[in-house]
């Protein structure tokens, strides 16, 4: 699972029932950096997922591109990088048992604006027998807001995505699910290291890019609730402004601590990064020397964020959530949505919501407690469901159980104690107040936020 995510214990993922190959789902992001694999075990009662492996591969495919023209061509030895990749993934998908109609492989921007694509294409499907989907920058835009949904729970919300790329960023408006806005434009933290040696010149040239697109005038056309950021060069910005970096504080986070983390990040502290970054780089001439905490993006980092703080400039953001999801979790929804009837988008942002407020509050020991307490709670609900449905409860003592009660029940277990971070004197109302009050549960009705209020405790050692 990503190091990004909160770890929950076993006992409160997925429930393991019909935990087949099935539910096995995989999607590949052919990227101008990297190649990406993500497998995912879905809940076919409503489509809810869980990580069940990430795989990244740093090919650099547009690394040695012929970039001086109006076109690049990918070269010999970035398909031969890229196929190596490929087959990797192919094996572990194998290993996996992945069926072959629950996998996607999609490429983005490298393979989308490479003038020999057909024939790279083609390589891969004569050595691999892979098919290989080329995503228009529109496509790429709408995926990732549909990744960035099963994350957050903004559904409702007029929201502004900004994912930036090796070779692209896209930006997307949306609300409800549905695309109000979307825009690619060629800007990329690895295409703008290459071009771009000088900072000021990068910045001029952002600049015009987003002015010449008009995204500026969009953006003002819309009444923008929330701004949310994706991809590895965003959410390592969001982590290093976590972590102290910008301000020179930097240190270990503590497990507890990390499942914490806002998952924001302001104007000022990405300012500050970007000024942290430019120190580094004048210390060391001309290199962060950064490797032990950007580790393998260091290289393209300064690109990335000086980018970032130009879009904020540009298009006047205070503030920016972070998305731990993007391409790859949207082309596993819309998978989703194919396979399962009963899909339904918003039963992952749902339920993050539910971890996320629950290890805000409960420390490690609080959530093994609810992870045991939902492990006996599960035993009894799967028994009087089998009652019911062998017709042993013809009597009136069994009722009718659906898959969304057990969410209901998993909610309250992970949710009954959270109170106790205040103390255990009348901890209960406390976590009734945090529950009812907070409005920290999204996509839930009023009658389902009561669920978890009124139900009984769960007392386990």
């Amino acid at each position: 699972m990503s190091a990004n995510l909160p770890i929950l214990p076993n006992a409160i993922s997925i429930p393991a029932r019909n935990a087949t190959s099935e539910n096995l789902f995989a999607a590949v992001d052919i990227g101008t950096n990297s190649f990406k694999l993500l497998v995912v075990r879905a809940d076919p009662s409503t489509g809810r997922f869980l990580t069940v492996d990430r795989f990244k591969e740093r090919v650099l495919l547009g690394l040695d591109t012929n970039t001086t023209t109006t076109s690049a061509t990918i070269s010999n030895a970035s398909l031969l990088r890229a196929t190596a990749a490929l087959r990797k993934f192919q094996k572990l998908l194998q290993s996996h048992r992945v069926p072959s109609s629950h996998s996607r492989f999609v490429a983005t921007s490298a393979v989308r604006e490479a003038s020999n694509r057909s024939q790279f294409l083609q390589t891969i499907d004569e050595t691999l027998g892979l098919k290989v989907d080329v995503l228009s920058g529109l496509e790429e835009a709408r995926l990732i807001y549909k990744g960035i949904l099963q994350f957050h729970p903004v559904h409702d919300y007029t929201v502004l995505t900004i994912d930036i790329g090796g070779g692209s960023t896209e930006f997307v408006i949306g609300k409800e699910g549905q695309i109000l806005f979307s825009i690619s434009l060629a800007l990329g933290h690895v295409t703008l290291t290459q071009k771009f040696p000088k900072v000021t010149e990068m910045r001029e040239h952002i600049k015009v890019i987003i002015r010449a697109s008009g995204l500026n005038e969009k953006v003002k056309h819309y009444n923008i609730d929330k701004v949310i950021g994706s991809s590895g060069t965003i959410r390592n910005i969001e982590k290093a402004i976590f972590r102290g970096y910008a301000s020179n504080m930097e240190g270990n986070v503590g497990i507890s601590e990390e499942s914490r983390r806002d998952w924001s990040f302001t104007t000022d502290e990405l300012k500050g990064l970007v000024e942290r970054l430019s120190e580094e780089e004048r210390r060391v001439g001309g290199k962060v020397r950064t490797q032990g905490f950007f580790k393998k993006r260091s290289e393209f980092i300064v690109a990335g964020a000086v980018l970032l703080e130009e879009i904020f400039e540009e298009l006047k953001i205070e503030e920016m959530e972070v998305s731990g999801y993007a391409l790859g979790e949207g082309v596993i929804a819309e998978k989703l949505g194919e396979v399962f009837d009963n899909y339904d988008p918003r039963a992952n942002a749902r339920w993050r919501s539910v971890t996320r407020l629950a290890t805000r509050f409960n420390n490690k020991q609080h959530m093994k407690s609810a992870a045991l307490c939902f492990s006996v709670a599960k035993e009894m609900f799967d028994g009087l469901r089998k009652g019911y449905e062998s017709g042993n409860g013809s009597d009136g003592f069994f009722v009718s159980l659906e898959d969304k009660d057990l969410e209901y029940l998993e909610a309250a277990c992970l949710l009954q104690k959270i109170g106790l971070y205040a103390g255990k004197k009348g901890y209960h109302k406390q976590s009734y107040h945090i529950i009812a009050k907070g409005d920290h549960l999204h996509g839930y009705n009023a009658e389902e936020v009561k669920l978890p209020v009124n139900s009984s405790t769960c007392e386990t050692p």
